[in-house]
């Protein structure tokens, strides 16, 4: 990245900061992004390679806006971002939550050849193609600590026990009416990221 296109990114991550400041101002003390401006900045921080910088914005995300839980590609900037920052229990725990989100995106950035299946989050029951845009890869030479420590992650024991759940649930909710079954089973998928 240039220097000029380095000014240009720094740029937009003020404009957005002051933008939700104005936000917050013109609705008495809270926030209404509905544009959606408050999950750009991690990926403005990954492009200048600024990780402590998004790792201090996440810290104001997660303060300012606690209840939100984010979208599949920005929970994965979130980990990324953590561990590149040291803060591997952290990143474990956001891997997990991405995964909880979207059960694709790891594989994807790792690689790994995503398999067809009838529903994806998402996606269309004719098509079954995973959707959200991810666009990063291993194949990256700044993300391979990262893909290396991801990989490794994956194939725990910590993370296969929760992939196995998270499945078992989501399958059991696929044909299980409305119902006390059903909300139990709401409530323990909900529990695995608590």
């Amino acid at each position: 990245m240039t220097p000029k296109q380095e000014e240009r990114v720094r740029n937009k991550i003020a404009r957005i900061r002051k933008e939700l400041a104005a936000d917050k101002k013109r609705w008495g003390g809270y926030y209404d992004d509905s544009r959606g401006l408050r999950y750009l900045p991690p990926q403005l921080f990954i492009d200048l390679r600024d990780y402590k910088g998004g790792l201090r914005y996440l810290r104001w995300f997660n303060r300012t806006f606690p209840d939100d839980s984010g979208y599949p590609a920005f929970l994965f900037e979130w980990t990324l971002i953590l561990f590149k920052t040291g803060n591997l229990k952290e990143a474990e725990k956001k891997a997990l939550h991405t995964f909880f989100t979207n059960k694709y995106h790891i594989d994807k950035f790792l690689g790994y050849e995503l398999l067809p299946v009838e529903r994806i989050e998402g996606s269309s029951r004719e098509t079954a193609e995973p959707v959200g845009i991810l666009k990063y890869s291993k194949s990256d030479p700044e993300f391979a600590d990262f893909a290396e420590w991801l990989d490794i992650f994956r194939a725990s024991d910590n993370f296969n026990k929760f992939a196995i759940e998270l499945i078992e649930i989501d399958n059991k909710l696929e044909t299980e009416p409305v119902g006390n079954a059903r909300t139990e089973l709401v409530k323990r998928r909900y529990n695995l990221i608590d």
